[in-house]
């Protein structure tokens, strides 16, 4: 057993949370059981998640999208059965956003590098004043196709590919989940190819015209390395069991 709110202190003192400037209540949000036997993790706190955390015997739930945004909400429709599943399963939620996405072990932007095999990581890709992504080099190069295709290996994923820059890919930008804004940064840095979750509408022609490379693989698909890392991380220091809730997500 573990105690949960040493978990979550130690989650938020490695983590950094208290540097980082989010749109997300980081740490604990929903209080239970206070002795941790089994920690399930997921992306995020979707009701089917919290009903798979429930039903896995877990004590507490770590995700990277929670509950609380900086903004008041109704306990109404599908938040209320969210809370009253938690609070029925004495399960705890605690969720690290921005956090989980800019550190340098295990976040989600560091393991999207790791993945591909880049070397010499560094921040990159700036949002809201704050550093959140990083920056990589691949030991030999590689075709965007077959960096797509070890992504959907690895991810379970479909990558959706704009390939308008060089064909041998040596430096690669990543910044998880919802960064098509933020594509700009990469060409501008001299990045040969910019990788992330989402696209937007504007991409294909800002690719084309700067003759740049871009990779979308999904937003949840992106997201599910840090929670991973994080996951082995926990169980190795708190000997507690863990167990990742993957809920197929396309988008």
């Amino acid at each position: 057993m573990a105690d949960r709110d040493k978990i979550v202190s130690f989650v938020d003192s490695y983590l950094g949370s208290a540097d980082v400037k989010d749109a997300s209540q980081n740490g604990l949000q929903a209080e239970g059981r206070p002795e941790v036997e089994k920690i399930a993790f997921g992306v995020s706190a979707s009701l089917e998640c919290i009903k798979r955390a429930a039903d896995c015997g877990a004590d507490m739930l770590i995700v990277h999208h929670g509950l609380l945004w900086g903004r008041s909400q109704p306990f109404t429709g599908p938040l209320k059965r969210k809370l009253e599943t938690l609070f029925r399963g004495g399960l705890s939620l605690a969720a690290w956003h921005l956090p989980l996405d800019r550190h340098p072990v295990v976040g989600n932007n560091a393991r999207l590098l790791a993945l591909l095999g880049a070397k010499g990581l560094k921040p990159f890709g700036s949002h809201d004043g704050q550093t959140i992504g990083f920056r990589g080099t691949l030991p030999r190069p590689l075709a965007i196709g077959d960096i797509a295709a070890r992504l959907a290996l690895k991810l379970d994923a479909e990558p959706l590919c704009f390939r308008f820059g060089t064909e041998r890919i040596r430096s690669v930008g990543a910044v998880s989940g919802g960064a098509a804004r933020m594509f700009e940064q990469a060409p501008a840095a001299g990045l040969d190819l910019y990788v992330t979750g989402e696209t937007g509408e504007f991409v294909q022609e800002y690719a084309r015209e700067t003759r740049s490379n871009f990779i979308a693989a999904g937003h949840y698909n992106t997201e599910k390395p840090g929670v991973q890392a994080l996951a082995g991380l926990l169980e190795r220091k708190f000997r507690v069991k863990t167990e990742f809730l993957d809920i197929p997500n396309p988008s």
